[in-house]
């Protein structure tokens, strides 16, 4: 048995689509302490985390590991204009495999979909190391990489002990952002060894767009030429983002 009251329908719809910028398909592993999942995009260049624990819930009932799959664009549908003020009832039928979803605001509405046969395996965490990690606000990351994103293809983020440099080069073009230790953008700075990687933006803004319209704070952890770490932390639940970096050949 499963059913649980998601308090912020938008917030639901803005998770599904932050998962939907790797994957068109998710399996969802609920528990009795909420619902996690873990995600490959299909290249396997990077990868999304979500740790949803059942404290969030306005009413949350789970009695034995249920794992589902579920069609990410579909139940994007049919949220699109969900509300912040409605509220989502969610129940999966184990009988029949189906997922029912209730929002209830002005107007009442009641969906019932079927879901997927699910996986065997789940995506392995990542086991890293970072010798940086710069908490900033999401609007600024946002900006920078917007910005940047008009330049180039890829990007180069760059942290030291007192700034955190994104910079972005085409064969015509360059441009440099830089937020300095202290700034109201940057709220922490942590440089245990000067670090510098390049991203592929078409994954790495999508990543910062889906994120920025669910927290306020993105932290991103990374080492030289090494994957980074991009975590939102919302109210009611825990985004990361990894992202494999972008090795230059000569």
């Amino acid at each position: 048995m499963f059913k649980a009251i998601v308090s912020d329908a938008k917030l639901l719809r803005n998770i599904l689509a932050a998962v939907s910028t790797l994957v068109e398909e998710v399996d969802l592993n609920m528990n009795e302490e909420g619902i996690s999942l873990k995600a490959l995009d299909p290249s396997h260049v990077a990868m999304v985390s979500l740790n949803w624990p059942k404290q969030s819930f306005e009413k949350y009932e789970c009695d034995k590991l249920t794992k589902i799959r579920i069609n990410l664009s579909n139940m994007e549908k049919l949220l699109k204009k969900a509300k912040s003020d409605e509220n989502v009832e969610i129940d999966y039928d184990e009988a029949s495999r189906k997922l029912t979803m209730i929002l209830k605001g002005k107007i009442t509405k009641k969906f019932v979909v079927p879901t997927l046969e699910a996986g065997e395996e789940e995506a392995p965490s990542p086991k890293l190391t970072f010798n940086a990690k710069v908490k900033i606000l999401s609007s600024s990351l946002k900006e920078m990489i917007d910005d940047a994103e008009a330049i180039a293809d890829n990007v180069t983020l760059e942290a030291t002990q007192e700034k955190f440099i994104v910079n972005a080069t085409s064969e015509l073009s360059n441009a440099t952002f830089e937020v300095e230790k202290g700034s109201e953008a940057l709220l922490e700075l942590e440089v245990k060894e000067p670090s510098k990687a390049t991203f592929n933006l078409n994954f790495l803004a999508e990543m910062v767009k889906a994120g920025a319209s669910t927290s306020e704070i993105a932290t991103l952890e990374f080492s030289t030429n090494m994957p980074i770490k991009l975590e939102f932390n919302l109210i009611q639940a825990n985004l990361v983002y990894y992202l494999a970096p972008r090795i230059e050949t000569t």
